[in-house]
């Protein structure tokens, strides 16, 4: 088992590709930390892990206020012995299809002080363990590209770009004590889009016709490459992004 023996905690983990990833984490024989902001959502997703097999443990955490955040962090290392690896798949709040010539400043700014406040507070709650460990791997999902021509994103791609300067900073700050930092750069999650998203039917089309493959990621995907970045498969990876585009993005 690739994570056997690991504490990870995921922010955002009763969401759609937060329960995808821990599952994907507790198969692999990692106990997951469900952080978020919703109890029962958070024990149904506990309870389906438990009864495949897995072990779970949630707590109701804002993943923006950095109290809770670093009580939360101190609490799983002190009960569980580690702190082992962070994934923050919390939403952004952002805004899609409207073009930024008609968006307001609340809807554009919205999804970059999210993005950086959540990444920047629980990157430094788990580092602070991990330093002490000389271990521990911080995940983060999106990866900036150049959108597709006509695609209205508002500040998510702002959002993007800004967790990617702060996950190069991380890198470089953490690498000296055995921390990796890795990005998962998607081209979009169709299956994480609600059937009353605005523009849902446009993007998920969007998504695909902008790959390689013909496709976008599916939750199975993210949930295999996260399990990769976090095991000692990944072990010579840091500083980099983890490509599942299907080929919108071409390094």
């Amino acid at each position: 088992m690739l994570l056997e023996g690991r504490n990870a905690v995921i922010y955002g983990g009763a969401g759609t590709i937060g329960s995808a990833v821990a599952h994907a984490f507790a198969h692999e024989r990692a106990r997951v930390h469900l952080a978020g902001r919703t109890a029962e959502k958070l024990e149904a997703v506990a309870a389906d892990i438990r009864g495949g097999g897995g072990a779970a443990e949630t707590a109701v955490v804002d993943a923006l206020d950095e109290r809770a955040v670093d009580s939360h962090a101190d609490a799983i290392a002190s009960q569980f012995g580690s702190l082992d690896v962070s994934f923050n798949l919390i939403s952004h709040g952002d805004v899609q299809g409207t073009p930024l010539a008609e968006m307001t400043l609340a809807d554009f700014e919205r999804p970059v002080v999210t993005a950086v406040r959540t990444m920047f507070i629980t990157s430094r709650a788990a580092a602070r363990h991990m330093i002490r460990q000389r271990s521990g791997v911080i995940l983060v999902f999106g990866g900036y590209g150049d959108p597709p021509r006509g695609h209205h994103l508002g500040g998510l791609q702002v959002a993007f770009q800004a967790q990617e300067a702060l996950r190069r900073s991380l890198a470089a700050e953490l690498a000296p004590h055995g921390i990796r930092t890795i990005t998962l750069q998607t081209s979009g999650i169709a299956e994480s889009l609600t059937t009353d998203f605005p523009g849902r039917d446009q993007i998920v089309e969007g998504i695909a016709a902008s790959t390689m493959l013909g496709r976008g990621a599916t939750l199975g995907d993210v949930g295999h490459a996260a399990v990769f970045a976090a095991s000692d498969w990944a072990a010579s990876m840091t500083a980099t992004k983890l490509n599942i585009s299907c080929g919108t993005f071409v390094d």
